[in-house]
């Protein structure tokens, strides 16, 4: 097997732990894009006194992004299923989501593991009379915190 570096990121693939139980349909693994792949460590700054020259700078707890992702829209799907749950009877299942990167070959490169995730948006890329394109929905997902996970133990 030949190493690419460094690797692309346009083959990846998502599943979303515990829905195909849940919810018959479609299974969703495909998408146009994943955003929100990111940690900040919060700061906070503390000022002793009589010192002028700088102030301590102590970490904080550390926050994240919603996880974003984008694809043509699809009818029928799990995902669509648990997003209605939530809207319309206000009940929250949280899941997993596990985010794969793949080589070539489809050998996962890296993944990423979003812990108890629930979707809180969905939206639609407006309707055009005018253009001929896909349908393009977005949906977000909050979560507790992700970590970066060994790809060889996933499948």
């Amino acid at each position: 097997m030949a190493l690419f570096y460094p690797p692309t990121g346009f083959h990846f693939l998502v599943r979303f732990e515990g829905l195909l139980i849940k919810y018959p349909g479609i299974p969703d693994v495909g998408f146009q894009e994943v955003t929100g792949l990111s940690t900040e460590i919060g700061i906070e700054e503390y000022r002793e006194g009589g010192e002028n020259r700088y102030a301590h700078r102590l970490p904080n707890p550390v926050t994240y992004q919603n996880l974003a992702m984008k694809r043509g829209m699809l009818i029928g799907s799990q995902l669509m299923q648990w997003f209605k749950e939530s809207v319309e009877v206000f009940q929250f299942e949280a899941n997993d989501i596990t985010v794969v990167l793949l080589n070539p070959d489809h050998i996962p490169l890296q993944a990423w593991n979003f812990i108890n995730a629930w979707p809180v948006k969905w939206s639609i890329e407006g309707l055009n009379a005018q253009e001929n394109t896909i349908m393009i929905e977005n949906i977000e997902f909050a979560y507790q915190y992700y970590r970066r996970i060994d790809p060889t133990s996933i499948f």
